[in-house]
């Protein structure tokens, strides 16, 4: 059980691999409920210790009939614990309990009209036939016993069922992501209605129950805080800052990847707000000679990670000695980077890409918060607009837009190129409209006419999308008229570009970075 938050109701979110697991926790948080993900194969008994108020169980690609697919402890419904199935999840309920799950002649993805049979406590407030988001290849044909059929679609005859008396409901849909237009509804239903939970979770709540974890944790030993400039570092650095206050020094390490005017800029404002407690460190010269033909964006990763920090570990022996180290670490670099046996879908330098021997303990006030609570808590801290409004922008940074080895040649071209993308949207009013924009260069070239002659040159790919979340995402819309002018200032200014291509993927399938 995470100490962290342990004063607050919790909802546990048990993971069976599902795609939109984040998105479930995310909008358990937004109902002001905290909530946490677990494995499957979290025993019960511990499980019974966090006294959660309800339990989830997600979605996940596997068949609940077929030989190793993960399963759970049936005692777990008997606890008395409210428990909501989706997707894989309601199947395996019903599998475990006693009903029938099989294989669907006709599977539902996207869309699906969802007929209400009965609207029990579950679906209170939903109407008919409303629009829901489906993505299974198996059905729920028989629900268990004592449990009443709620709603049906066109290809599964239960796509929500209940048995109220031991508060266990079951949707086959997803009511996490924005497309289940009811999902808001149903999942407020099971937490308020079911769970009885009391809304005791504000994100910007935490700072003093924080502050004073760290306090208790740090006594009066010294901590060094990385700090990038992004929010979430600079949200660590607010808080150490009022917690241990002169027990602080904060570094920047200038790692030669970040974008045009990047360093200088936060090396003004934090040396301004921090004063002598803020060291600035270029160590370009390093990072470039340790990725030299490097093209593994996982190797990338983790020889960025242990030069921060054998790069920390030597300028900070300059400045005395530290017991901890802090980084700006999110829920979500955990659970991408395999935190609790997760897949790993990338290992994010501040943490699979940390080494095995530090020096020094790991602090990570923010380990288990997301994004958009990490901004609330920035407000709150009275950060300025400039770091709570800035575009998430990788630890790794130009690193993981270039296709292939680092170079400084490559490196000029991506950052040349991403500031005229940011300068032309800002100018267009795009700015605050896109919540991600970059540009990666992939190492090919193609041929191209200049002039009188041919080039044989690097395309440049421009990636802008819209998300409230940063785990889903759409390409952004952006005007024929705006990227014109960004293909034309990109192939006249930045030498060695003759192609300019616009990333119009959504994520899933695909991510926002491309490494």
């Amino acid at each position: 059980m995470s100490r962290q938050f342990a004063s607050h109701q919790r909802v546990l979110v048990i993971d069976f691999g599902s795609q939109y697991i984040q998105l479930i926790v995310r909008k358990v948080r937004e109902q002001q409920v905290y909530a946490e993900i677990r494995r499957p194969e979290t025993p019960l008994s511990e499980i019974i210790g966090e006294r959660p108020v309800g339990i989830i169980l997600s979605g996940g690609p596997a068949s609940v009939y077929e030989p190793g697919a993960p399963t759970i402890d049936p005692e777990l419904f008997n606890l008395g614990i409210p428990v909501l199935g989706i997707c894989y999840g309601h199947q395996l309920m019903a599998s475990v309990l006693g009903g029938r799950v099989e294989a669907s002649e006709e599977r539902e993805y996207g869309h699906t009209q969802l007929e209400i049979i009965n609207p029990d406590l579950l679906l209170d407030g939903v109407q008919n036939n409303t629009v829901t988001w489906m993505s299974h290849g198996d059905r729920v044909t028989e629900a268990p016993a004592g449990f009443a059929v709620l709603a049906r679609t066109a290809h599964s005859p239960v796509a929500a069922m209940a048995d109220e008396k031991r508060k266990l409901f079951g949707v086959q849909f997803h009511p996490e992501v924005a497309h289940t237009a009811c999902g808001k509804q149903v999942l407020h239903n099971f937490l308020y209605g079911a769970c009885g939970c009391v809304g005791d979770w504000q994100a910007a709540n935490f700072i003093e129950e924080t502050i004073q974890q760290l306090r208790d944790r740090i006594g009066d030993r010294r901590v060094l805080c990385t700090l990038s400039g992004g929010v979430d570092s600079s949200v660590v650095a607010t808080l150490l800052d009022r917690a241990v206050g002169e027990q602080l020094t904060c570094m920047f390490i200038d790692h030669g990847l970040l974008r045009k005017g990047e360093a200088e800029s936060i090396i003004k404002l934090f040396s301004r707000r921090l004063g002598d407690r803020f060291v600035a460190v270029d160590a370009s010269a390093v990072f470039l000679e340790r990725l030299r033909g490097v093209a593994n964006p996982e190797q990338k990763r983790k020889i960025i990670g242990e030069t921060f920090i054998r790069t920390f570990e030597a300028e900070a022996a300059k400045l005395g000695e530290f017991a901890f180290i802090a980084h700006g670490t999110l829920y979500p670099d955990v659970i991408e980077s395999g935190g609790d046996k997760a897949a790993t879908i990338k290992t994010h330098h501040n943490v699979g890409g940390l080494p095995a021997d530090m020096q020094y303990e790991n602090l990570e006030p923010l380990r288990l918060l997301f994004k958009d609570e990490v901004r609330q808590v920035a407000r709150e801290l009275g950060l300025p607009d400039e770091i709570v409004r800035r575009q998430p922008f990788p630890g790794p940074g130009l690193a993981i837009r270039i296709i292939g080895e680092v170079t400084p040649d490559r490196l000029q071209i991506v950052r040349e190129a991403d500031a005229i993308f940011r300068e032309e949207l800002a100018a267009a009013g795009w700015e605050q409209r896109v919540s991600q924009a970059l540009v990666v260069l992939p190492t090919i070239q193609s041929v191209g006419v200049m002039g009188d002659g041919r080039t044989y040159q690097y395309p440049v790919v421009l990636r802008a999308v819209v998300t409230d979340d940063l785990m889903t995402a759409e390409w952004a819309r952006l005007p024929a008229e705006l990227l014109a002018r960004v293909s034309n200032r990109i192939v006249n200014e930045v030498a060695g570009v003759n192609r300019v291509l616009y990333d119009i993927s959504t994520k899933p399938p695909a991510t926002i970075e491309w490494e």
